[in-house]
């Protein structure tokens, strides 16, 4: 190790909190990764988690200096203290790895005093740019604030999106750009399965840089709108494709009002939300209308129905307002999207015209149609044969919200509680962290953290990660726009990111193919 590269030396402290000197001219910062050789020839990563003053001078004695020199007595500290010497900021570290041959074990030791410490570079982290079989990517190394230009992420993809992803973060801190990153690293693939559920139509890029862009994204790609674009298909779905369970979670129905769609649809069928709308009547073998279902009963039901799917009556007839139900078209639309996501095409669906619950609703349909395909495949022994699926959905408190889950179970918390057994995963996206069930975060293998303000929001995404990061709140609050960390039970601790801006990203991307001429 050269003089150049040491930024400090080891003075002290116990296993979860290494007490560094910094050099002086250095400028260690909060999440600075570092490696001290150990003695047996191996290194130590190393992790800033806070910082202090150090002085060899008492308070006291400074705090006279300090005086002497702003009420223009002297220069008061220069007079008598050597900064370089005397004054100096303590770094406290934690060990969060080992590294030997590219490989890293959790830490069982203490590097001895007086140890050298420097950046960690490229060459140290190499075991993290380790490209699995499915790999994806999630963007470079951050140590601190400085990005590591030649330490790409890769995480492996089956079982990232198995077992399940948070993405907690506040406002503009780059949730969505982070997922745009993800999903251009998996469209070459044709791997994996990717449900999106598009509230605001930023990830296809319909006017502008967009998934659209990347050269796999006719084959590996389908885009449903009700405003479709030339070459795509429509998003209409047939309200025989309807059941009452795809409510579930959704609609808060009262028992009586949940009693009654099931009664309607064991008389109708799949006509049972039209004769719902209609006002007809549910009657007993002998002719007479059932007692159970009174007529306020199905008055609410017309109006909450209604209003999801965004259908009126005139005339005596269903009027289909925004075109995305329809009582003679849609029939197959279920079950092409969930045939692409077995074939491991991405599929994006535009809801920005629908209302927040109508999105939920077509998630809902579609979800349920998947878990069933591939927990039966399971039951027939066919699973193994299966590409995984997974279903991103924004704003996840919106139906995994304990409040939600007390009115009844539904498809997404059972896909966070069981789809890993059958190789559907749930990617869930939230500013709420703290309003989700604990049992549900903990299921959640897999979580990005992206900056967040609120302390309550970083206790609960702290007290359920993967690794311990207690230390790491200060860290949380203060990341800046596409900075993040990855706490995972597939990693050996919780790894420092930076997700590039996307349009920069496939710039780049592009350029590189045109250049070298290289597959992304």
């Amino acid at each position: 190790m050269s003089e150049l590269e040491v930024v400090g030396q080891v003075v002290g402290g116990n296993e979860g909190s290494i007490l560094i000197r910094e050099k002086n001219e250095r400028r260690l910062e909060l999440g600075d990764l570092l490696i001290v050789d150990d003695i047996d020839n191996q290194v130590i990563l190393l992790q800033v988690f806070n910082l202090h003053y150090g002085s060899q001078i008492p308070q006291v004695n400074r705090e006279l200096a300090s005086g002497i020199q702003l009420e223009g007595y002297g220069t008061g500290i220069t007079d008598f203290i050597d900064p370089a010497l005397r004054n100096y900021t303590l770094a406290e570290v934690k060990a969060i790895a080992k590294i030997n041959n590219k490989e890293a074990k959790i830490p069982k030791t203490l590097p001895a005093f007086f140890s050298k410490v420097r950046y960690a570079n490229n060459n140290d982290l190499a075991f993290l740019t380790k490209q699995e079989k499915a790999p994806i990517y999630i963007g470079n190394v951050r140590s601190g604030s400085k990005v590591l230009e030649d330490s790409p992420v890769y995480l492996n993809g089956n079982d990232f999106f198995t077992h399940h992803v948070l993405v907690p973060a506040a406002t503009g801190r780059g949730k969505s750009n982070l997922i745009k990153v993800m999903l251009w690293s998996i469209l070459e693939q044709g791997k994996f399965g990717v449900l999106v559920l598009d509230s605001h139509d930023e990830y296809y890029g319909r006017n502008n840089l967009g998934l659209k862009d990347h050269h796999n994204a006719k084959n590996n790609m389908t885009y449903y709108s009700i405003d479709a674009i030339p070459g795509s298909p429509t998003l209409v779905i047939s309200l025989k494709k309807i059941a009452p369970y795809h409510f579930d979670g959704i609609l808060n129905f009262t028992p009586a009002q949940k009693e009654a769609t099931e009664l309607y649809y064991r008389e109708f069928g799949e006509n049972w939300i039209e004769n719902i709308l209609l006002g007809e009547i549910v009657k007993s073998p002998d002719g007479h209308p059932v007692d159970s279902i009174k007529l306020v009963t199905i008055q609410v039901l017309q109006r909450k129905i209604g209003n999801i799917l965004n259908i009126s009556v005139k005339n005596n007839q269903l009027i289909f307002n925004d075109h995305v139900f329809s009582r003679d078209s849609g029939g197959s639309t279920v079950k092409n999207i969930v045939s692409y996501l077995e074939d491991g095409k991405i599929i994006i669906i535009d809801t920005s015209r629908l209302g927040t619950d109508t999105e939920l609703l077509i998630g809902s349909i579609i979800a349920n149609e998947l878990f069933y395909i591939y927990s039966s495949s399971k039951s027939k022994g066919e699973l193994e044969s299966k590409i995984p699926a997974s279903i991103i959905i924004e704003e996840a408190p919106r139906v995994l919200a304990a409040e939600k889950i007390e009115q009844g179970d539904n498809i997404y918390s059972k896909i966070a509680r069981e789809g890993r057994k059958f190789k559907v995963g749930l990617i869930a996206i939230t500013q709420l962290t703290s309003i989700i069930p604990r049992m549900l975060l903990t299921n959640m293998n897999t979580k990005i953290i992206l900056g967040n303000e609120m302390s309550t929001e970083r206790r609960a995404i702290i007290e359920s990660a993967a690794q311990d990061l207690s230390t790491e709140d200060r860290t949380i609050a203060s990341l800046d726009k596409g900075e993040a960390i990855i706490s995972s039970i597939f990693s050996k601790f919780a790894i420092p990111i930076y997700t590039p801006l996307f349009e920069e990203f496939i710039k780049k991307k592009k350029n590189v193919n045109q250049d070298h001429n290289l597959i992304l």
